[in-house]
């Protein structure tokens, strides 16, 4: 057990039953590490030093709080136990409910997923899962009830079946395809067996992981494209809730889940399913452009064709139109850098092509049913103090 002391003063004894093997869980106590910095808070931290699964060496444990993965009903018997205050950060959910649980959302993970995929043109859907983890059996839920909203075919495979099985479901798929894995070893795993059957990626099927581990995204041939869930933000969540509990303060949420960040893109989704190159090419340039403030006449500009043949052909190979397309990536902009930044709502116009910031929290508003502020409060909330 690895034992790390807080500042001078009457410190709160806590433990942190956490793995150090993947970056999800790095993030987690990155999160953690940043609140208590931010808040100056003297709490003693316990790192209880356990593979991921197994409790660790609580035997004997005396203190004030705990927070757990408690992925199995061992780590949970086994936290549960010391009679303490806990927060639970783990999907498995094997706590009791009146303890609050701090989880990606993963929903909007694979609202993302598939929003980027569909950007780029793709009609046919595929997932990866493996159904033994509820983050993953959620995440493709959820993937699979959006393609199907918005009409589009989708394939299944799950992870537990055998490889060779996988390498027959892949080239069974009818390109070209968008094919989110619920996590990006799977992802990685995906894009081995597409590279020994010879199935293009991206061409063929465009791959998108979740995690976006920067050193197996790298290793990955062709580099991985994957969610950014907010693995430091659920640290700072989960800190923060515990620090309320160990004072006495009431939780109001017992679930609370985190939205993701935004998406690293690289070369395994790194094309455009549109078989209307005029169309293919203004994807791109508004893609490339949008945060510059530019109309759709500028995109019209390279092509020969009038603004009322373009904006019909446009909405049928996109299903929306230009003039959408265009709000919609410098939006997306615009929550990144509300998620990401402190920067005021005056200087995120200017960076993403808005005039004036009361038209970006216009357009904000009429997009997604809040305000700026409101969902940077959503995805940034207050610190407790």
């Amino acid at each position: 057990m690895t034992r790390t002391a807080g500042r001078a003063g009457k410190a709160k004894r806590v433990a942190l039953v956490i793995e150090t093997s993947n970056a999800y869980a790095r993030g987690l106590l990155e999160g953690i590490g940043s609140f208590l910095r931010e808040q100056r808070l003297p709490w003693a931290v316990d790192l209880v030093e356990h593979a991921r699964g197994s409790p660790g060496d609580l035997a004997g444990w005396k203190g004030d709080g705990v927070i757990a993965r408690l992925e199995n009903a061992r780590v949970s018997h086994a936290v549960m136990a010391l009679g303490v205050p806990v927060v639970d950060v783990s999907s498995a959910r094997l706590s009791p409910q009146i303890v609050p649980w701090v989880e990606t959302d993963d929903v909007a993970i694979a609202q993302m997923a598939f929003e980027h995929l569909r950007q780029r043109g793709f009609r046919r859907f595929a997932f990866v899962g493996d159904r033994g983890f509820n983050w993953s059996r959620w995440r493709g839920e959820a993937f699979t009830s959006l393609a199907r909203q918005h009409g589009h075919e989708v394939d299944v495979f799950d992870s537990s079946q055998k490889r060779r099985n996988l390498a027959r479901w892949l080239r069974g798929l009818l390109p070209p395809v968008g094919l989110m894995a619920a996590y990006d070893s799977l992802a990685r795993e995906v894009l081995q067996v597409c590279k020994a059957g010879g199935v293009a990626v991206p061409e063929s099927v465009a791959v998108i992981g979740v995690d976006d581990d920067p050193l197996l995204c790298a290793l990955c041939t062709p580099s991985l494209t994957s969610v950014r869930p907010d693995a430091r933000g659920a640290g700072e969540r989960a800190a923060q809730t515990l620090q309320l509990l160990m004072t006495g303060r009431a939780v109001a949420a017992v679930a609370i889940r985190i939205p993701p960040l935004g998406i690293s893109e690289r070369q395994s989704t790194e094309t455009l399913a549109v078989a209307d190159q005029v169309v293919r090419q203004a994807l791109r340039f508004i893609r490339d452009h949008a945060q510059e403030g530019i109309k759709v006449p500028d995109v019209l500009a390279g092509s020969r064709l009038s603004r009322r043949v373009f904006d019909a052909r446009f909405l049928s190979a996109v299903g929306h139109s230009p003039a959408d397309e265009i709000a919609r990536c410098r939006l997306a902009a615009v929550k990144q850098l509300l998620a990401e930044t402190d920067l005021a709502i005056y200087e995120i116009a200017q960076r993403t092509g808005y005039t004036h910031a009361e038209y970006l929290c216009v357009q904000f508003r009429r997009w997604f049913k809040e305000t700026p502020l409101h969902f940077r409060r959503r995805y940034r909330p207050k610190r407790a103090s």
